[in-house]
């Protein structure tokens, strides 16, 4: 099998001025396309012809062979996530979400300004490189907030995951530098949230 950089769904300068156009640009193109080369190359093995989606096989990671394992859940993840995240934003993003979303994440959290507060202090809160995760478990049906390390997915843990914020360098410095606050304050506002709702619908 072999994976392809997916296209954004909007021009590179469509999230400004909350998210740069050269960010953009690099974070697709070279970053994304990297993790694109790496889990190709890994998966470039006859054990793994036939195995499943990409989701499958990061939800069944222990079963892919030791000695690949690690690079297909870093360069797997790091597509599988980077996939997700171009689709979680929106130039028409932002606001409080409605829908089966914002009942759920006003179960979970009480309301959205606690949810709020609660992913942008956690996701600030990763040490090196991670993300910021709001992820539905299957088996209680009910969401919450997780990080995960690197490109580690939420997939690898049993989790679905429905709105995720990349926390490494490569995402902001560009424009806003070691001011990683200003990065995720803007980035609420492109939140695309009919896409977190078409993910929860989904499950």
């Amino acid at each position: 099998m072999k994976f392809e950089l997916p296209k954004l769904p909007y021009s590179y300068d469509a999230l400004e001025p909350h998210i740069d156009a050269k960010t953009m640009e690099i974070h697709h193109t070279k970053h994304h396309q990297a993790y694109v080369n790496g889990l190709n190359a890994a998966l470039d093995n006859p054990l793994l012809q036939a195995t499943g989606t990409l989701e499958e096989i990061l939800a069944d990671i222990s079963a892919v062979p030791e000695n690949i394992r690690g690079a297909v859940n870093f360069h797997g993840g790091g597509h599988d996530n980077h996939s997700i995240f171009w689709n979680n934003m929106s130039p028409a993003g932002g606001g409080k979400p409605g829908g089966a979303i914002g009942d759920a994440i006003d179960k979970a959290f009480g309301g959205f300004d606690q949810f709020k507060e609660r992913f942008t202090k956690g996701s600030m809160g990763i040490q090196g490189s991670g993300w910021g995760w709001l992820v539905l478990s299957p088996k209680t049906g009910m969401i919450d907030f997780v990080t995960m390390p690197n490109q580690t997915s939420p997939r690898t843990a049993g989790l679905v995951p429905l709105l995720g914020l990349d926390m490494w360098e490569h995402a902001f410095y560009i424009l806003r530098q070691n001011r990683k606050n200003e990065y995720v304050d803007a980035w609420w506002n492109v939140v695309n949230w009919d896409d977190v709702e078409s993910r929860l619908r989904s499950v």
